[in-house]
This record gives C-alpha cells, structure tokens and sequence, in this order.
C-alpha cells in the first residue's frame, strides 16, 4: 500500500475540487494512484473539475500566420514566465517572426527550433537563448503546428495584438464557397466548444475508454438491471460524443444544426483544424502564500 502523504491528498483536491476526506479515500481505495483517483472521484460524482483537460498555468502567447495563397498556416506557442513579458513588443515580434518560419517546415516542433532564425542569427532555438540571456526571464517554444487544404483560415480570441493572443485557432478546408467565412465561423466555434478531435474515429482511444468505464460505475450504482445500464452507457456515449467532437458538436451559431450539417449545407469540407490554448496542460506550483510571509518575515 502506498503512503498517503498530505501533499498527495492536497494536490489531488486542488487537482478535482474534492474534499478533503474524499480525495484521501480516492488515493487509499487505487493505491496512491492520482489518475486513477481522479477517475474514482469522476464515478462517484465527488470531482468538481471532471472536463478539465489542464490548467492555464505559463504565461507567453500563441500565434497564427497564414501562407499569402491562404492555402496553409502554421500555429505556434512559446511560453514565458510572466504576461510582462509576452505583452513586450521585442516578444511579440520575435513570436510573429518564428510563426513566420514554421510556415517554411513541416510544422514539427524540432523543425521550427532548428530554422533559421528571423533576426538571421543561428537558429531559433539560438534566438530563444539569446532572448533568455537579454530579458532574464526563461522562454519555452512548446509546440508548433501547420495545417494545408484549399483554404485555410486562422482565429485569435481576445488578441493581445494582430496574429497572437491566448487563444489560437488553425482550419483546413477544401470546397465551394466562401472558404474563407467558412473557415473563420468553425474557427470561433472551436475556440468556443474545444473539441478534443474532428470526428469519433479520431479520439483518443484513452480517453474514450476513460470515459466508458467512468459512466459505467456511474450506471452500476444506480442498481439497474444490465441491460438497462447497456443501454444507460450508450446513450451517455453519445452525448458525451456530441459534446467533444466538432462535426458532431450543435453548431454556436445555429445549435439546431451540427457543425457536420453546417459543412454539407455550405459545400464546404473538413481537413482539419488545430486549437492552441495558451499554457493548457501546464501546472505551475501556487506559493502558499501564509508560508511566502512567514518566510519574508523570518529572523526579523
């Protein structure tokens, strides 16, 4: 049996919303297991945090940048410790000019790091350090990405300033119409909705199984019969479905249809999208702040 440290039950309840006494008997009933723990709490409906994918814990700036023939874009993040920082003009125009040169790779992260730099100087990765060595602040270029169709349209929600803010969104079409308005509406309904895929077929098999197990239990300890759960879990199935696959979600500007039925009514198809939000995953340790004043305050 693991040891059930406080720390373990602290970060567990900062993790799910639970209480205390729940989040200690989560973590004795797996083991210490926190992943599985968190699943226990979602079963038993003690997680007040069951649809978070990751707290928004860096700071920095995500940023888009379109091809001039609108027909691929490229989508990066790079993270610095405070949003000082990231609303520094000297920050934000070294983020355009790297954005700039992932439309230039495959869109992988090691192939932007190793592009020349926009200021000619080595690579990016040379760029970031010489910005690390000049501001004293640590920079982290976490992910990149590019996307090519028809068309491709891009969206930052809440811009910190043209090309960039916390929110960015990528979409690939292919079609009739004006791919460009198309593109941009399923852009904002991302940013709204975010989807965890395109379609069911491209979940995360993880999380889909996550989930079954999960709304399983649920269905066990209302004591029905097995093939009222059966039917019980398919049907949660698919609601759980429409809520995190896009050409399933109801559209954000007609909820009476699906983004799916939008597409076909428009002559418009899907290629695929990419949604970045800043720091998402991310955990930065909070301070506590009692013991941040008794430390400032020691031998005085």
């Amino acid at each position: 049996m693991a040891q059930i440290t406080a720390a373990l039950v602290k970060q567990l309840r900062e993790k799910t919303g639970a209480g205390m006494m729940d989040a200690k008997k989560a973590l004795v009933e797996n083991d210490g297991d926190e992943d599985a723990a968190i699943e226990w709490l979602r079963a038993k409906g003690l997680s007040k945090a069951a649809k978070k994918s990751g707290r928004t814990a860096a700071d920095g700036l995500v940023a888009v940048q379109v091809s001039a023939d609108g027909k691929s874009g490229a989508i990066v993040e790079l993270n610095a410790e405070t949003d000082f920082v990231a609303r520094n003009e000297g920050f934000q125009k070294a983020l355009s000019g790297i954005a700039k040169a992932a439309l230039e790779t495959d869109g992988s992260l090691e192939a932007l790091a190793a592009a020349p730099a926009p200021d000619g100087q080595g690579s990016v990765d040379d760029m970031i350090k010489r910005m690390i060595a000049t501001i004293g602040e640590n920079m982290t270029l976490r992910r990149s990405a590019k996307v090519s169709a028809d068309k491709v349209a891009s969206y930052i929600h809440n811009a910190e300033t043209a090309g960039m803010g916390k929110v960015g969104v990528l979409v690939a079409l292919s079609g009739s119409g004006d791919l460009e308005d198309i593109g941009r509406k399923i852009a904002m309904h991302i940013a709204a909705t975010s989807p965890a895929a395109a379609t069911t077929a491209e979940l995360d098999p993880n999380l889909v199984e996550t989930e079954k197990r999960v709304l399983t239990e649920q269905a066990r300890e209302s004591g029905k019969p097995d093939n009222i759960i059966e039917g019980m879990i398919k049907g949660r199935m698919q609601k759980f479905f429409k809520e995190v696959v896009l050409l399933e979600q109801p559209f954000v500007m007609n909820p009476d249809q699906t983004v799916a039925e939008y597409l076909k009514g428009e002559g418009a198809t899907l290629n695929g999208f990419v949604h970045f939000k800043l720091g998402e995953g991310i955990e930065k340790a909070a301070d506590n702040f009692a013991d941040e004043v008794a430390s400032l305050t020691k031998g005085s």
